[in-house]
């Protein structure tokens, strides 16, 4: 992965007003990265997490997310479940052209673009009907791509099924230098994230002393390194809890626990119940489905 502060360039051909792209693969191919284009990302499989400006989750095969203009993000895949699978849609705020965009009927999806800005998560059955529409673009030519496009965004400027992601006060880091430590600093995270991570070491990779670089990271991410960790590791317990059949001590080892009452500790916390407790209420719950 880069270690240089990277704002991604699009790789558009004169054709086109709508990039689409189906990453398969071990990773997805980019760093901490931002980008003028509005994108729509739809996880088709995946076991990992995602970062969107201060909002970090887990995610699960059929995640949609609608990303703003400038918005800083990064998709990580956990190499051990398969291959990365997803769908990438991208283009800039007047992609059907700027005089079309000023029309006072365009306003719904102007001021959806602006809600994105924070990220949107796409839920329910909203969800489902919006990956559909989006699964259907690459194969369409340029204008019914276009046309397609605007009838999907039209749609979600009316509907109630979107989530806000990034806190509502929260600016994105302009300065690239920030992008290059952010980058290099989740980097180092993710590829250790079973070991123990000191924030000596993590000061070291961001080249800034214990204490800056605790200002830092808080600073661009909205929480402090161990409440980081802390988030990233359950939710790789929780699917390994559910995908697999490990016992809880090596679910806690594999997660980067290094004392199971601690991981019991901050599961129950978490979820209010106990690993093996939400272990098979979720499984009796599926059975049920």
């Amino acid at each position: 992965m880069s270690r240089r502060a990277i704002r991604e360039q699009i790789p558009w051909s004169a054709e086109q007003a709508v990039f689409c792209e189906h990453i398969q693969g071990d990773d997805y191919g980019t760093p901490w990265h931002f980008h003028p284009e509005i994108e729509f990302a739809l996880v088709r499989k995946n076991a990992g997490y995602r970062v969107v400006g201060d909002h970090v989750t887990n995610l699960q095969a059929g995640d949609l997310v609608l990303i703003g203009s400038g918005l800083p993000h990064v998709f990580y895949h956990d190499k051990d479940t398969g291959s990365a699978d997803a769908l990438i849609i991208q283009f800039n705020a007047n992609f059907a052209g700027e005089s079309l965009f000023q029309h006072p009927d365009f306003q719904p999806i102007q001021r959806l673009f602006k809600r994105a800005a924070r990220g949107l998560k796409i839920v329910g059955a909203l969800r489902v009907e919006t990956a559909q529409q989006l699964e259907t673009l690459p194969s369409l030519g340029p204008l019914r791509r276009i046309a397609k496009l605007l009838e999907v965004l039209d749609n979600l400027a009316a509907a109630k099924g979107l989530v806000p992601l990034c806190a509502p006060g929260y600016v994105a880091p302009i300065d690239l230098r920030d992008q290059d430590r952010v980058g290099r600093v989740m980097q180092f995270i993710h590829a250790r994230i079973r070991k123990t991570i000191k924030r000596s070491e993590v000061a070291e990779v961001a080249a800034l002393s214990e204490g800056a670089f605790s200002r830092f990271f808080r600073k661009c991410t909205g929480r402090t390194l161990p409440t980081y960790l802390n988030e990233i590791r359950l939710g790789r317990a929780a699917r390994l809890l559910l995908d697999t059949d490990l016992r809880v001590s090596d679910v806690a080892s594999e997660s980067g626990f290094t004392n199971l009452s601690n991981f019991n500790r901050r599961f129950f916390a978490w979820k209010q119940m106990t690993p093996v407790v939400f272990r098979g209420k979720v499984e009796g719950a599926q059975r049920e489905g």
